[in-house]
């Protein structure tokens, strides 16, 4: 599946974010990743930002996808990220 993701972590928290999200997506933009994800990756990746996250401070919003055929990307400016290798 097709995935995009957003969080907001506290600065205490977010280094550990990003290097978690960086294992299964595609970094893209300050703490906005992208790429294909499989279920059982799916479900790793909210499980290990979960067990780091206070949920009174901290969020995280999953878009999922079927397929990225009806949709389209288009960028403009600075690209922060890219399709360099995940870790």
């Amino acid at each position: 599946m097709s995935m995009y993701i957003v969080y907001d972590f506290e600065k205490k928290r977010v280094a550990k974010a990003l290097k978690i999200a960086r294992k299964y997506l595609y970094w893209v933009q300050n703490s906005v990743f992208e790429g294909e994800i499989s279920e059982a990756n799916y479900v790793k990746l909210k499980m290990e930002l979960e067990n780091i996250m206070d949920p009174d401070v901290d969020s995280v919003v999953f878009y999922t996808f079927r397929t990225q055929k009806y949709s389209k990307r288009e960028e403009m400016g600075l690209r922060k990220g890219g399709e360099e290798n995940i870790l």
